[in-house]
């Protein structure tokens, strides 16, 4: 018996009480938001570090408090905090949970209990960070990357209590996403509903999905690098830190290796740039075919181009260290297979484009978050090539221009598609419509302001302004015109932030006062406009689960007269659509 019969037989268990309906709540859709609520509040600390950043960077002493020890802390938990705990959790936790048992037409996750440990996990391990502001000597200030032996040498920022709660924070979220994946992997393989095949799977689906996988086995590097950090800081052990002379005095470490832990670190950081960026295509795959009325050009070539990038991104992280120094055929090694990658992600880039090509595009807010992204992205993508090779990475490394190249890939272009996505997905969760001007405003200045933020830092990154420095004065080859622009990026850079209030406030106030939205306002296939009620309740569906006929892009298609084709229609509802239609798309009709 499938798990889709299973569910149509078993009775639903209706929570009972507000605190098993909301706070200990096991329904997907809750838990979504849970994570979703918790990753945006962490992600507007992040926000307002990089603005105290900028601040000295841009008009270095306007901020009494800001030392170079603040600093460092500020820059440290920004960077942690953006890739892991707001876009890896906001992705996997947050649309992963919404969208995949909705999209597959499920009732919930296989396993409702663990998902929702794994959100409390989560909130623990967020907690357990944020709380490293409190204790004495502060957060960890050696870098998001925590290299050893700086991470945990004295003399660094936070190295008593600050790097000891990071590396149990990063541990615990671990165990969280893990918890989270095995969920997340089994329900797309267990529990679709009659007639989802794999290969009718939204590319929402396939992105997370295999996300998911490039998460389980990636997790494991960090987290067992960061028990390894843990005991060389707690207990005295040598996995990572060499036998050293600090303030004079030989340390009582000897024999570790700082390259391992940055091999183990990296074997889990690149893919960690796929586990971002995957769900990002899927999610952006799905806004350009409803928004521009065509179907997703190239479904097969998407799917298999997802698990192209997948499977190469385990092959490509020692890019990362090439001034680390490595045998110069490793060198070749990965610089090939660093190119070799861009191409299943430049296929994806064609794709949305032959998908756009004489489509009937719709200029909405989701939409052109989705066009802001292709470009980023591509954008992004240009300026990565020039550091997949290793000669011109090595004067490029320590630069600013590494520092615009990371931010257009893994903070402007995922945070477009979040962005787009919950436009998109708002009227599904809420029933209401978030405000249209409010959101133009909020794209307009939100896509401008970081083009002129990160757009002069290449420029700086070329002139050898290095990255990671507190202060730049008194360094002669730093013309006065480079910290006039840093002055002119930080104002864009507190500009762009303050915009965000437009849309928190959208957010809240559509909750209440937004125009209904109805159950399917974009007119999208996908099986998550198709529920019977808006919001979805408990379960999801009706006592039947849908059936699924057909793919998710059947959008204008030549014949009848709507132009798009829920999965659920069959064929001979098909014929009679046919055979109803009268206006110019039906074929032998008159127009």
């Amino acid at each position: 018996m499938t798990y889709a019969e299973m569910a149509e037989r078993e009775a639903l268990h209706e929570p009972k009480s507000f605190w098993t309906k909301y706070v200990w709540s096991q329904d997907h859709k809750v838990i979504a938001v849970q994570y979703s609520l918790t990753a945006i509040f962490v992600g507007l600390i992040a926000l307002v570090l990089s603005a105290l950043m900028r601040m000295q960077i841009g008009f270095p002493g306007s901020l009494e408090f800001m030392n170079a020890t603040a600093y460092y802390q500020f820059m440290t938990m920004h960077g942690m905090i953006m890739v892991i705990y707001l876009l890896t959790a906001l992705f996997l936790g947050g649309f992963g949970n919404y969208l995949i048992p909705l999209q597959v037409g499920a009732r919930d996750m296989v396993f409702p209990f663990v998902n929702m440990l794994s959100y409390w996990f989560y909130l623990l391990a967020v907690i357990i960070l944020i709380a490293s502001f409190f204790v004495p000597g502060g957060p960890t200030g050696a870098g998001w990357t925590l290299y050893p032996p700086q991470a945990i040498s004295t003399g660094t920022p936070g190295t008593d209590w600050g790097i000891i709660l990071m590396l149990i924070s990063l541990v615990i979220f671990i165990v969280a996403a893990t918890m989270g994946g095995l969920n997340y992997v089994t329900t797309v393989l267990q529990a679709r509903t009659h007639g989802m095949t794999l290969m009718r799977m939204p590319l929402t689906v396939w992105g997370i999905f295999m996300a998911t996988i490039l998460a389980l086995l990636a997790f494991p590097a960090l987290f067992v690098s960061g028990l390894m950090m843990l005991l060389d800081k707690t207990v005295g052990t040598s996995f990572f830190m060499p036998e050293m002379i600090s303030m004079g005095q030989p340390t009582d470490h000897k024999g570790g290796s700082p390259i391992l832990f940055q091999h183990l670190f990296w074997f889990f950081g690149h893919p960690e740039v796929y586990i971002v960026a995957l769900p990002a295509f899927g999610l952006v795959s799905d806004l350009i075919s409803t928004h521009a009325r065509k179907n997703i050009f190239g479904y097969k070539m998407m799917v298999w181009a997802i698990v192209a990038i997948g499977g190469l991104s385990f092959v490509v992280w020692a890019h990362h260290m090439y001034v680390s120094g490595m045998n110069p055929y490793f060198g070749f090694f990965f610089a090939t297979t660093t190119l070799i990658i861009a191409v299943p992600t430049a296929l994806k880039v064609y794709n949305w484009l032959l998908t756009l090509w004489r489509g009937d595009i719709h200029l909405t807010v989701p939409m052109l978050f989705a066009l802001a992204f292709i470009l980023t992205f591509v954008v992004g993508g240009l300026t990565g090539l020039f550091l997949g090779n290793v000669i011109v990475d090595i004067p490029l490394s320590d630069t600013y221009f590494v520092v615009a190249h990371f931010h257009m890939v893994m903070g402007v272009a995922p945070i477009l598609v979040v962005f787009g996505a919950i436009y998109h997905w708002y009227p599904k969760i809420t029933g209401r419509m978030l405000n249209d001007t409010i959101g133009k405003w909020h794209f307009w200045i939100t896509f401008i302001g970081t083009y002129l933020i990160y757009f002069p830092m290449h420029y700086l990154g070329i002139l050898g302004m290095p990255r990671r420095y507190f202060a730049y004065e008194d360094y002669q080859f730093i013309p006065q015109s480079a910290h006039d622009l840093n002055a002119f990026i930080t104002v864009m850079a507190i500009i762009v932030g303050a915009a965000q209030i437009l849309y928190l406030y959208n957010l809240f106030y559509s909750y209440r006062h937004g125009k209904p939205a109805g159950p399917n306002p974009w007119k999208a296939n996908s099986l998550e406009w198709l529920t019977p009620h808006t919001p979805p309740k408990h379960g999801n569906w009706e006592q039947k689960l849908p059936v699924v006929h057909r793919w998710a892009y059947d959008y204008s298609v030549p014949g009848i007269d709507q132009d798009y084709l829920p999965q659920t229609v069959s064929d001979e509802e098909l014929e009679t659509l046919r055979a109803n239609s009268v206006g110019p798309n039906s074929i032998g009709k008159p127009s």
